[in-house]
């Protein structure tokens, strides 16, 4: 599936939204824009390589407590900070939590483009590694409570009679449940498992 890349921006600022789509927009980079961190986070995103123009002061919080949401919520994309009064440690800071780059306000538009193509370009690549994360933790979705416990339990390597007495269930019991956390996941054995599980980065139990 070859999906539109798509730049979304994060600014309080009206005339400044307006004016970063009108320059995406004037070389055909589809855009998307937000007055606020929490009207982004309400809106359902693409599955396609992803840039977000984010600034850093904004009306209610600061574009760092969003990048802080996006990472808890496993989406990770290109994030450019941009700032009407940057410092030194405000951009060591974005950088180290993952920022892509740093822009203080105003900035020339032919280097805010070649920053969102490299971000885009650079988001392409790691889109396939972002679809399957999705597809497992829809996956993990669809586990029942009693199946994301037993999934819990097999990844720490405990058999069949083992997460029976864990249950207080009988191992014919211990054994369906297994299978159905296998066949749920569509993971081979217990290694696939485990696997799924650090993909996720969630607990299990």
């Amino acid at each position: 599936m070859n999906a539109t890349p798509r730049v979304y921006v994060v600014d309080d600022d009206a005339a400044i939204r307006t004016a970063l789509q009108r320059l995406l927009n004037s070389e055909d980079i589809a855009c998307s824009a937000f007055d606020s961190a929490a009207a982004f986070l309400a809106h359902p995103l693409d599955e396609a390589p992803t840039c977000l123009l984010l600034d850093v002061n904004l009306a209610h919080g600061t574009g760092f407590d969003l990048q802080d949401e996006l990472q808890v919520r496993g989406l990770h994309f290109p994030i450019i900070f941009m700032t009407g009064y940057g410092t030194i440690a405000m951009s060591v800071k974005a950088i180290k939590a993952g920022a892509h780059e740093f822009l203080t306000k105003p900035f020339e538009p032919e280097h805010l483009l070649d920053l969102v193509r490299e971000a885009l370009s650079a988001d392409a690549r790691n889109l396939s590694e972002r679809r399957l994360t999705f597809n497992v933790r829809d996956r993990f979705n669809h586990l029942t409570p009693r199946e994301r416990q037993v999934m819990g339990l097999l990844i720490t390597g405990k058999m069949n009679k083992q997460i029976a007495v864990e249950l207080g269930t009988s191992e014919v019991t211990a054994k369906v449940h297994k299978k159905h956390v296998m066949a749920k996941m569509n993971a081979r054995n217990v290694i696939e498992l485990l696997k799924m599980h650090e993909r996720l980065g969630v607990m299990t139990q």
